[in-house]
């Protein structure tokens, strides 16, 4: 059974960081894609950032130049550094996986405060 787990989220001030994680166990075949999506309330869940198994990666607007992704293959593990954060960066903050099947965590809650 594949379980997504993500873990760092929390209440920031406005202008500060956080590093999420999500650790992925379980059998997963062909991983195409890690990435992070995240739903405010009252909105429609959007993509935040991706990165493939090669390792390209691709950011929303709203997070470019702030927001880095990365990955450990070996670990399924995947990471989202988020700096100079808004208060309009609040939400819930969820992990996806792409492989043969497309999986996603339970999310973790980020709480900008301004």
């Amino acid at each position: 059974q594949v379980q997504l787990v993500e873990s760092g989220g929390g209440l920031v001030q406005a202008g500060g960081s956080l590093r999420l994680s999500c650790v992925a166990s379980g059998s997963i075949f062909s991983i195409r894609a890690m990435g992070w999506y995240r739903q405010a309330p009252g909105k429609q869940r959007e993509l935040v950032a991706t990165i493939s198994s090669g390792g390209s990666t691709n950011y929303a607007d709203s997070g470019k130049g702030r927001f880095t992704i990365t990955k450990d293959g070996a670990k399924n593990t995947v990471y989202l550094q988020m700096n100079s954060l808004k208060p309009e960066d609040t939400a819930v903050y969820y992990c996806n996986i792409q492989g043969v099947k497309t999986y996603w965590g339970q999310g973790t809650q980020v709480t900008v405060s301004s």
